[in-house]
């Protein structure tokens, strides 16, 4: 009897079909023996955590002082000019050198000539003289001496000097937001420490900390925008420092021990 092709693919067919049946039913009907194995071991926990802000402010009052100074000349011709600005504020720089004033606490910020013009009413303009102005920032580290300062400078340079922009400021700002962030820190250990022991829980280890707001120490200005001349100065000028506050935010999370 001739067998068909036909017949012999069905036949190989249903073997095959036979056997992967056969090894998976020895394999343990779809299941790895690990895993069916495994029913004992707990699922991984999500960690209980505890989230609290704090604020803290720390306070200094200003121990040091800043102005600006201004040294304005007039002369005929320009070199005249540039040494008589020269002389003055070197004049200048050496009284407030006796008022404990440092070299490196001197910065020049500015210099600029230009020429002085007569105006006439049918004619060009003519030049009647150079002006000649430098400016420099001045820093006195010690606030006692702040006041004496000012004058002194404004006396030394007589009506071609000015003085303004006169500032208070707080020299060590880091040690200041460092006391602010300490405190901040406190206040949410302590609150989350309530929290926490009211619903019967323990704090853990801190998870993050992070600052959400700073509130750095200010600069106060102490005199009004304009400048100071000798005749506002012949007396040693007032100050009254104040205090001055800076303010940090943070926001801390910990893990609750149980």
């Amino acid at each position: 009897m001739t067998v068909s092709v036909r017949s012999i693919l069905v036949t190989v067919v249903v073997v095959l079909a036979l056997l992967v049946a056969f090894l998976l039913g020895g394999a343990g009907g779809g299941g790895t023996p690990a895993q069916a194995d495994d029913g004992d071991q707990p699922d991984a926990e999500q960690p209980r955590i505890l989230t609290m802000t704090g604020s803290g402010d720390a306070s200094a009052v200003p121990d040091q002082l800043s102005f600006d100074l201004g040294v304005t000349v007039v002369r005929d011709d320009l070199e005249a000019a540039l040494a008589a600005a020269s002389t003055t504020m070197d004049r200048v720089l050496a009284t407030l050198a006796d008022q404990e004033v440092a070299k490196g606490d001197v910065q020049t910020t500015g210099l600029s000539m230009s020429p002085v013009y007569q105006y006439h009413q049918y004619d060009p303009p003519t030049i009647t003289g150079y002006r000649v102005a430098q400016h420099a920032t001045v820093i006195v580290r010690d606030l006692k001496r702040g006041g004496a300062a000012v004058t002194a400078a404004v006396g030394a340079g007589g009506n071609d000097v000015r003085v303004g922009d006169i500032k208070l400021l707080v020299g060590d700002t880091d040690a200041v937001m460092k006391r602010a962030r300490e405190a901040a820190v406190a206040e949410a250990t302590a609150k989350a420490e309530e929290y926490a022991a009211a619903s019967g829980q323990a704090l853990g280890d801190v998870l993050t900390l992070r600052e959400v707001r700073v509130k750095p120490v200010p600069t106060a200005t102490y005199a009004r925008a304009g400048y100071l001349a000798r005749d506002e100065a012949v007396a040693t000028v007032p100050i009254r420092a104040g205090k001055e506050t800076g303010t940090v935010t943070v926001q801390v999370v910990w893990a609750l021990a149980g």
